[in-house]
């Protein structure tokens, strides 16, 4: 329709600018890598180019390994080699749950390191913009969001829910597979499995498994992780907290400590309710009507996101409220010690020690678990419970209106381009219609 076109017109317009505004910034040492860390422009544009490149990868390869567990996987296992390889690793045994735990760290540390990357300096100007839109694009940080919400996240989510053979089929896929089983194998993040064994205790929902039980070897490697995981978030959050409170972040000037402290708590909340509300609602929806309505907050919630084309509306509204809540965080617990001329360190630690801090692992590892994996183990648990916050309704108008203004509406414009230049085809060109598939098993046939 004309209003679509229109606002993919303008979203186009409003990236395209976006990005010039970025690498204006970049090349004119104006952001925090190349104006304070004196990193090389050059070398900035590769890593953040690779970093969001990254996140596309990683974004629309879930949706990929997810969407194809119930397939046979012999279907495409000479078509796509890669993808066979891709799907056998992340469905053995446990894997999957493995690599969207190590998966999730990965996706918050690549948002915090862009935005460590790309975030302007204090009274940063570019290209003689008037300081409206400077402030407007560069200071808040609108520009970097747009870019990594629409390159990063929305083209390649909507080219993998169709393409998921040919968006994996690639040997970066692989790596980022092993790469998050490597993270979560680390124990960095077991502390979400002490949530979880909690909220199974607490709904008397069993843990499912498709591994046999732990040996008492196997047992005391598990929890020993998680206590080292419980000892990192807590050491974690006592260095964000201590630097929060002294100024030591890259928290936007003149917002008092107090209220920088507030605020993180508040957008942990909300990302962790959104990131929650994705699985309590495909949960809830399974329930049978009577059931629901007996829960009428919940009826209200799943009613206004499964009616018309909400649910794709509600989606892509709510990665982009996620995306720059977290980059608001990122931003807030970013800490920021310049060793070089001499500033008190965290805790005292050495400058190497702090220098560390300031990459930003520590604010991603406490996004991880805190803001993220724990709410959606605790939605997985109690879905109707969660479902009867009547915060979601608010959160789900606040998605569609975001949707609604178009300002993401590039991402169907570069998913076409994507679709056309890398070849992608639907998957029911390769192993037929879920139908076809059946009545091809049931004979004994082949697809061709």
């Amino acid at each position: 329709s004309g209003i679509e076109l229109f606002k993919c017109v303008y979203s186009m317009i409003l990236l395209v600018f976006s990005i010039i505004v970025v690498l204006a910034a970049i090349f004119s040492e104006q952001t925090v890598a190349t104006g304070e860390n004196n990193v090389n422009p050059v070398l900035a544009v590769f890593l953040v180019c690779f970093l969001i490149t990254w996140l596309a990868m990683m974004e629309g390869g879930q949706g990929a390994l997810v969407g194809l567990q119930p397939i046979d996987k012999e279907l495409y296992a000479v078509s796509h080699p890669r993808t066979y390889a891709c799907t056998k690793l992340a469905h053995q045994g446990n894997n999957m749950e493995r690599v969207i735990v190590g998966r999730q760290f990965l996706v918050v540390l690549v948002v915090f390191v862009t935005n460590l990357m790309v975030s302007s300096i204090a009274n940063a100007s570019v290209l003689s913009l008037p300081d409206a839109i400077n402030e407007t694009f560069l200071a808040t940080g609108l520009a970097v969001t747009l870019t990594v919400i629409i390159v990063g996240q929305l083209t390649a989510q909507v080219n993998a829910a169709n393409c998921m053979l040919d968006f994996i089929n690639n040997y970066f896929m692989l790596f980022t597979i092993y790469t998050s089983l490597v993270i979560e194998a680390s124990g960095l993040l077991h502390s979400v499995y002490l949530v979880q064994t909690i909220f199974s205790k607490m709904s008397g929902t069993p843990i499912e498994s498709n591994e046999p039980s732990r040996s008492v070897f196997q047992s005391l490697l598990f929890w020993g992780r998680v206590a080292m995981s419980l000892v990192l978030l807590g050491f974690s959050f006592a260095v964000l907290l201590t630097a929060l409170f002294n100024g030591k972040t890259n928290m936007w000037d003149g917002i008092p400590a107090i209220a920088s402290v507030i605020i993180f708590f508040i957008l942990m909340a909300v990302v962790g309710i959104m990131e929650g509300m994705q699985i309590a609602l495909f949960a809830v929806v399974n329930l049978p009507k009577e059931e629901l309505r007996k829960h009428p907050i919940a009826y209200a919630n799943c009613g206004l996101t499964f009616s018309g084309q909400n649910l794709q509306a509600f989606l892509i509204g709510r990665q982009i409220c996620v995306t720059v809540c977290t980059f608001v965080i990122a931003r807030i617990t970013s800490v920021s010690v310049n060793t070089d001329i001499g500033e008190n360190n965290v805790f005292g630690v050495s400058d190497g020690i702090q220098n560390f801090f300031n990459t930003g692992m520590l604010g991603a590892l406490v996004t991880t678990i805190v803001a993220s994996l724990a709410w959606r183990i605790i939605a997985s648990s109690l879905p109707v419970a969660f479902m009867s916050n009547p915060l979601i309704y608010l959160i789900i108008r606040l998605c569609l209106i975001l949707e609604a203004t178009g300002l993401c509406s590039a991402a169907w414009v570069l998913a076409l381009l994507q679709k056309s230049l890398a070849g992608y085809q639907r998957d029911d060109v390769y192993i037929g219609t879920a139908g076809e598939r059946v009545v091809f098993a049931k004979d004994g046939s082949e697809l061709h």
